[in-house]
């Protein structure tokens, strides 16, 4: 029977094919450095006060906070005293994008954050576990002159979170209080040029709405979108991608149904990892540019949820199948007790994020932070995802250090063999430590990405040259994914090469064959 590949190949054509695979990996990082722009940018909106003195506003009125046909609008809250203009009836009005400018299908998403100027006054405090109750309705339109069409309407309480760091004295009076800022609203695509916000503020001493939340100033809004420059160098990656995965899958699958053996159970996870690698690959986000399709996100996250299991639960049967210790291991069962925590922590998340994006496909100002018991949740399901990655790592690295303690030990039966096959056993067992080391480097530079891409927004500089930082991470991380297991499909496929008189003598024996070899020959003693 023939080996994979990496037990055939030499040293100096897997040298040759780890520099090419490296060529292609510093191209992914310089597409995503030095072509895309930065993944998001950052928006800053101030609400406008407009004036809505109609008796009735349950009637949808849309207010324009500028333009030909703009509202009736106030400069501050003391201007409404003397005009007589009563709480209910001042609008925070909010156009989205900027006068000038229209939003395009090619941002993917926008997220907007909640900032509230809350002025300190002696008789009007913000209470203990105060919450805003706002009333907001979303419209848009594309045409800069046409009807606004409602998109959502719903009441978005919030709980204030706000510190006064002067003492509560008449001469502090107007100062800010300082607070934190709220998650406001998402929606997973921007199909439309010109998007309004109405944002009213009810208040009912009877009910408790809207009291002991202090003076509203102002409303503040931060918009975040994806690049569009970004947008379509990440999708001419997955274009390009997705079709040279899926050949180098369907030419390994070829290869192992060749074989007069069924499938070996390492053979089937890589071939798994190809098709969620494909999955994630296919670049459908081309379609939300024609369609609103807002649950795109949310098929993303899937998607990657999807990737990052199978990616889990490989390395763990990686390690497995060459543990060298006589265990049979050849089914997906022997390793329930690994792969369980990766389905409970993947579940968790998969859980998380239909309470928050499953909602917002109906409610884009939905957040499971905005109650307590939102919150709790939340925070249990990420705890517990935390815990058994914490506990996958810990276990992955135990059986890395007992695959290579193996390795070590099982050596000491090379001596007894003949030089042709001691020469090749040494370089098999050498190519598979640094594919060990290899996949660990993977994994690192899987954590390394994602606390990056929390932490960091900017670019670097050196002389002319300007480095985006995370649209190279961006890119750079998820093409070594598609490398990875390019490599891993390219190089444990099933080998036509023989090997002379060596394999007609029985000399030739697979890495799993010089386990069991190994493994008698230590009995025997």
């Amino acid at each position: 029977m023939a080996g994979a590949i990496i037990e055939n190949m030499s040293t100096k054509k897997l040298c040759i094919v780890g520099g090419i695979l490296l060529v292609f990996q510093i191209i992914a990082f310089l597409v995503g450095g030095l072509i895309a722009p930065g993944p998001t940018t950052a928006v800053s909106y101030m609400s406008v006060k407009c004036v809505d003195a109609r008796k009735n506003h349950h009637k949808t009125k849309w207010l324009m906070p500028w333009g030909p046909n703009q509202c009736d609008k106030i400069r501050d809250i003391e201007e409404a005293i003397p005009r007589e203009i009563e709480a209910n009836d001042i609008v925070f009005s909010v156009h989205i994008p900027l006068p000038s400018m229209e939003m395009s299908p090619w941002f993917q998403f926008m997220l907007l954050i909640l900032q509230l100027d809350i002025a300190f006054k002696l008789n009007n405090q913000i209470r203990e576990n105060a919450e805003v109750s706002m009333d907001v309705s979303l419209a848009y339109r594309d045409d800069a002159f046409g009807e606004w069409t409602e998109m959502a309407h719903e009441r978005v309480p919030r709980k204030l979170k706000c510190t006064f760091t002067s003492p509560k004295t008449p001469e502090h009076e107007g100062r800010y209080y300082e607070c934190d800022v709220l998650p406001f609203m998402e929606i997973g695509s921007v199909a439309h040029k010109f998007y309004l916000l109405n944002i009213r503020l009810p208040v009912n001493e009877k009910k408790k709405i809207n009291v002991g939340i202090g003076e509203i100033k102002d409303i503040r809004l931060v918009g975040i979108h994806q690049n569009g420059g970004f947008t379509k160098v990440w999708f001419a990656m997955k274009t390009f991608l997705t079709p040279s995965i899926f050949i180098i899958m369907v030419w390994y699958w070829r290869r192992i149904t060749m074989m007069s053996r069924p499938p070996v159970l390492l053979e089937k996870v890589i071939f798994a990892l190809g098709i969620s690698m494909t999955f994630i690959n296919i670049p459908v986000e081309w379609f939300s540019i024609g369609f609103d399709w807002t649950w795109m996100l949310l098929f993303g996250d899937i998607r990657q949820g999807i990737f990052y299991a199978m990616l889990l639960s490989f390395w763990i049967i990686f390690c497995g199948e060459h543990m060298m210790d006589q265990h049979e291991r050849n089914h997906i069962a022997g390793y329930w007790k690994q792969v369980g925590p990766i389905a409970v922590g993947s579940f968790c998340l998969f859980i998380f994020d239909m309470c928050e994006r499953g909602v917002q496909l109906t409610n884009p100002f939905y957040s499971i932070w905005t109650t307590d018991v939102g919150t709790e949740l939340a925070m249990a399901f990420i705890i517990v995802a935390g815990i058994c990655l914490c506990l996958y790592f810990l276990f992955l690295c135990f059986m890395v250090f007992q695959v290579f303690r193996n390795i070590s030990g099982k050596q000491s039966s090379l001596p007894a063999m003949s030089k042709v096959r001691r020469l090749h056993y040494e370089g098999l067992i050498f190519r598979f430590k640094f594919l060990m080391l290899i996949t660990l480097a993977c994994a690192a530079m899987t954590v390394i990405f994602f606390i990056v891409s929390q932490v960091t927004e900017g670019h670097w500089k050196w002389g002319g040259v300007t480095v985006q930082v995370n649209s190279a991470f961006f890119t750079g991380i998820y093409g070594m994914w598609n490398l990875y297991v390019f490599a891993l499909m390219f190089l444990y496929a099933p080998s036509h090469k023989n090997y002379g008189e060596d394999q007609s003598n029985g000399e030739f024996l697979s890495l799993y064959q010089f386990v069991n070899h190994s493994g008698s020959l230590s009995r025997q003693k």
